[in-house]
């Protein structure tokens, strides 16, 4: 193992960005100078940033690092995806406490190059110093979008249909899971954990995808939506930031909410209740949207995608409509980042 003092920071970036090749016309220079060099004709830049700090966003004790480094790149895609535009570059700041060496950042970096191969994205830039407490991960992500085609969150409308994309819940589930085995494995020195059957929802919580080919599809479609947003927080606590910024209502269906085989199966082995687990439990990084109700024909073509409400006046506040009919109102209980843990 390499101790990072032996190389510097500029022999760890240098050791980290080598043979990096920009892939987008819009990145006229990247990295190794004193500023990236951007160039967007005729479009909107999109600018989304996202910290993530050790033991506050993810536990290296189940986290692999090449994992985070592609989750903490994808997070920031998903953002730039859901106002209908492309990611295009991305800077990495980070912080590096004393235990890391240089092989667990390069593992970390591979995992946010493999990202920006993916997504076809460039790594333009970016920072790292030392951190008295453990590893802090900044990334900021530029994309693109045109100018008539970015969504908002403050476009819905009475009567549109409200939209999401995938399942939800099974990041959540796989955190649990994640954390029951960390438990279990207290104290044991050649503990095994027990995933099987479970590697969907593993997968949900480690290496999250950004829904691009749902912004695809919608354009395929010939499809604007009228506000959208990408659920890291819940789904709750995004259709209420929808409402809240468009001044509406909603109504969603408890029987219309998509939730994967696996997330049930968690939940029933917690004891959990897997509604509230698909409505606040956050990190799915799927795509909610509204449109016109008259593209609901088109809206139905598009694989992956499943109408579960409308929304209403802004008298009528938001609510789920459970199996039986009854209204229960919509809360924002998703993660907080700024609560005190006590």
């Amino acid at each position: 193992m390499t101790e990072i003092s032996s190389l510097g920071e500029f022999g760890l970036i240098d050791r980290l960005t080598d043979k990096l090749e920009a892939v987008n016309e819009s990145t006229k220079k990247s990295v190794g100078d004193d500023a990236a060099v951007l160039e967007y004709k005729d479009k909107e830049v999109l600018v989304t940033t996202d910290l993530l700090l050790e033991n506050v966003h993810f536990d290296l004790t189940y986290v692999p690092l090449q994992h985070l480094g592609y989750k903490a790149a994808v997070v920031n895609f998903s953002d730039v995806y859901a106002m209908n535009g492309t990611p295009k570059q991305i800077t990495v700041s980070l912080g590096i406490s004393r235990r890391f060496t240089v092989e667990h950042i390069e593992a970390l970096y591979a995992g946010i190059r493999r990202a920006c191969e993916v997504y076809g994205v460039d790594i333009v830039g970016g920072d790292t110093c030392s951190s008295h407490q453990g590893l802090v991960i900044s990334i900021t992500c530029i994309g693109e979008g045109e100018k008539d085609r970015i969504v908002y969150r403050d476009g819905a409308r009475d009567t549109d249909l409200i939209c999401v994309s995938g399942d939800l819940g099974a990041a959540y589930m796989g955190l649990q899971l994640l954390e029951r085995e960390k438990v279990a494995s207290a104290g044991q020195k050649d503990f095994q954990p027990d995933f099987g059957g479970k590697e969907y929802i593993i997968e949900r919580q480690l290496k999250p995808e950004a829904r691009r080919d749902i912004v695809a599809a919608l354009a395929r479609e010939g499809i604007k939506p009228t506000a959208m947003m990408d659920v890291s927080d819940g789904l709750s606590s995004e259709l209420i930031h929808i409402c809240k910024q468009s001044h509406t209502g909603c109504r969603i269906y408890e029987d219309r909410i998509p939730i994967d085989y696996q997330t049930a199966i968690m939940a029933e082995e917690l004891n959990m209740n897997l509604v509230t687990a698909a409505l606040n439990g956050g990190e799915d990084y799927e795509l909610l949207f509204t449109v016109p109700l008259a593209d609901h024909e088109r809206i139905k073509k598009i694989e992956g995608v499943k109408v579960i409400g409308y929304v209403t006046k802004e008298d009528l506040g938001c609510a789920m409509i459970t199996r039986d009919g009854a209204e229960i109102p919509l809360r924002a209980q998703g993660w907080n980042p700024l609560k005190d843990e006590k």
